[in-house]
């Protein structure tokens, strides 16, 4: 007679577990920085051992890598939607520098990460991010140029690049303002730049 004892169960690999690892890895580098933050105190925000985050990771630097990339291809993502449902129009331009504004003041933390860690990447990845870096800055330039063609190519690009560096400059200070005010406030300031005539 066979026996009806159950066998052990097979484990299940978690399939949101690459996530979660890199939801908990943004989170505590936007607290404590690249250098503050370890596999291990990854892993136990996890909920798992460390050497469990090697099979989907194989350095923290490839971990950083990869948020980097996630990071990227979000906003790359978000402004050709933005662009696919609402055309090349004011109301475009103002809702992508919106989104990138919420991206710069909700997740500060790990933006100033970023900012400050990207320059320190192996060369091919660098190369990479910075080539979907130009096609986010590109996306925004055709559309500024689009909605002023009386303005030079290369004005527009430096007036994107002076748009971008101005929303990116609360990386480097803590405003008094609470977050809706200073949201508010860099959209402002941002699409004023765009708007500016030489």
């Amino acid at each position: 007679m066979a026996s009806t004892t159950p066998g052990p169960r097979a484990r299940k690999r978690d399939p949101n577990r690459r996530q979660s690892i890199l939801d908990a890895a943004a989170l505590l580098l936007a607290r404590r920085g690249y250098v503050g933050v370890s596999m291990a105190d990854i892993g136990a925000e996890v909920g798992v051992a460390a050497s469990a985050l090697y099979w989907h990771f194989p350095s923290k630097q490839q971990l950083l890598v990869s948020l980097f990339d996630q990071c990227m291809d979000r906003l790359v993502s978000e402004q050709r939607e933005i662009l696919m449902r609402s055309g090349h129009t004011l109301e475009a331009l103002q809702e992508i520098v919106a989104r990138q504004v919420d991206f710069v003041v909700d997740e500060r933390g790990f933006a100033q990460v970023y900012y400050r860690e990207a320059t320190s990447l192996a060369p091919d990845d660098l190369r990479r991010l910075r080539g979907k870096q130009r096609a986010y800055v590109d996306g925004l330039v055709e559309l500024v140029c689009d909605l002023r063609p009386e303005v030079e190519h290369a004005t527009v690009a430096a007036l994107v690049h002076a748009a971008i560096g101005t929303v990116q400059s609360t990386l480097q200070y803590r405003s008094h303002m609470d977050d809706e005010e200073l949201k508010t406030f860099l959209v402002g300031l941002a699409l004023r730049t765009l708007s500016t005539t030489a």
